[in-house]
């Protein structure tokens, strides 16, 4: 029998590849079903709503880029966030096609998008606690939302980005986080900090796992 998340993971990747061809706002959980050759009731116990197969999604990509372990302690934290990130538009790249039609549907559709905001902010808070930066405190808070602006911002440069290699992603990504680092060494209080416990699994966390826009 097949593992829950495998099932998981095989429905959101359906949803997003089959995005590609039908665009996201004209896809319907049928439609999904019928794609991953999966019942209803499967497809209402694993994700219930177009949203929640975002979600889904996201997390998968989240694990993902972790499950290669984390960077090396000899890196730099910003050469380890870049590391982190890049796993992410790596990943992504295998979905390419369907990830560009729903970013241009949520882009038309503001209520939906927002409702992915809570998601993006946890998967970057992840990120940023596997790069080892902390976000406690209002720093760290605005660590988080940082990211999430760099991440938005580099999305943007990945969807027109058809290098083998990435490079204008790589470009991109090292630009913006050079600018953080730059804006947090002048206004921050960083420089002093420890570097952050390492997160503990996804799975022991309580209902909740790390994170697609």
């Amino acid at each position: 029998m097949a593992k829950k998340a495998d099932i998981a993971n095989h429905i959101v990747t359906t949803a997003v590849d089959l995005a590609a061809e039908k665009g996201w706002r004209a896809l319907t959980l049928s439609d999904v079903a019928q794609a991953a050759r999966v019942p209803m009731s499967a497809l209402y116990r694993h994700c219930p709503s177009k949203p929640e197969l975002l979600a889904g999604f996201s997390r998968m990509i989240d694990q993902a880029a972790l499950s290669e372990g984390l960077p090396g302690e000899d890196e730099s934290p910003r050469d380890r966030l870049f590391d982190l990130m890049m796993r992410r538009f790596d990943v992504l790249s295998g979905h390419r096609a369907g990830i560009k039609a729903i970013l241009r549907d949520l882009r038309l559709d503001p209520l939906t998008a927002l409702l992915q905001a809570r998601q993006l902010e946890l998967s970057m808070r992840w990120t940023l606690q596997s790069a080892g930066i902390s976000t406690s405190g209002l720093l760290g808070r605005a660590r988080v939302r940082a990211l999430c602006l760099i991440y938005g911002l580099v999305l943007r440069v990945w969807e027109q980005d058809d290098s083998p290699d990435l490079d204008r992603t790589m470009k991109a990504l090292d630009q913006r986080l050079r600018q953080a680092e730059q804006w947090e060494q002048t206004f921050g209080r960083g420089r002093g900090e420890r570097r952050a416990e390492p997160p503990a699994e996804p799975a022991a966390q309580a209902g909740q796992e790390p994170t697609v826009h």
